[in-house]
């Protein structure tokens, strides 16, 4: 089986490079020179990473294969991918977009979205739920507010903070704003 690591963005300079949207937690670990991806499409591969450099929060990878801006503006929105036997198999740190996408979100019992991506940041990850009216939530990615991922029976475990699935949403014909979760004063308390 195959794994995503990256997508490929736009071209940067006249050498080749490219811009890449990692997929992967560890990026110094998998786009080390010389390290062979599979392509989709295949028409565009393999490719053979020559060098990898970030600028400033964005990774800037080079190929064997590629020698020029036209030939990496070629390369734009293609999936890089590696063998998982890559991995080990006893890592049990993290999930996988695929392992991830289409699993149901649970609050307790009710089923309030499926997940339809994970975003992978910086600081944490955020996993993308959609509501069954269209809508999508981001919800961050930590122990404490998905406390539970169960592929085997297809759904992830959500314990959100108040107001984090109305975030997103208006309520027509009310100008209030919802306090936070980190305020103590509440409506009608005496002070």
């Amino acid at each position: 089986m195959q794994l995503q690591v990256a997508r490929i963005g736009k071209p940067h300079g006249i050498r080749g490079e490219v811009t890449v949207q990692v997929l992967t937690d560890a990026p110094e670990d998998r786009f080390v020179p010389g390290t062979e991806f599979v392509v989709e499409p295949a028409s565009a591969g393999p490719l053979t990473v020559h060098s990898a450099r970030w600028n400033k929060d964005i990774l800037l990878l080079a190929f064997e294969e590629i020698e020029t801006r036209n030939e990496a503006e070629t390369l734009r929105g293609a999936k890089l991918f590696i063998e998982t036997e890559e991995l080990d198999e006893d890592d049990d740190e993290g999930w996988y977009e695929h392992e991830l996408v289409g699993l149901e979100a649970r609050v307790g019992s009710q089923v309030v979205g499926k997940i339809s991506g994970l975003n992978t940041m910086p600081v944490q990850d955020l996993l993308v739920v959609e509501t069954p009216d269209g809508k999508e939530i981001l919800i961050p990615f930590v122990e404490q507010i998905v406390p539970e991922v169960n592929v085997e029976e297809g759904y992830v475990l959500v314990t959100p903070p108040a107001g984090l699935f109305e975030i997103n949403t208006e309520h027509e014909g009310s100008d209030e704003v919802s306090p936070s979760v980190d305020e103590e004063d509440q409506p009608g308390a005496a002070g």
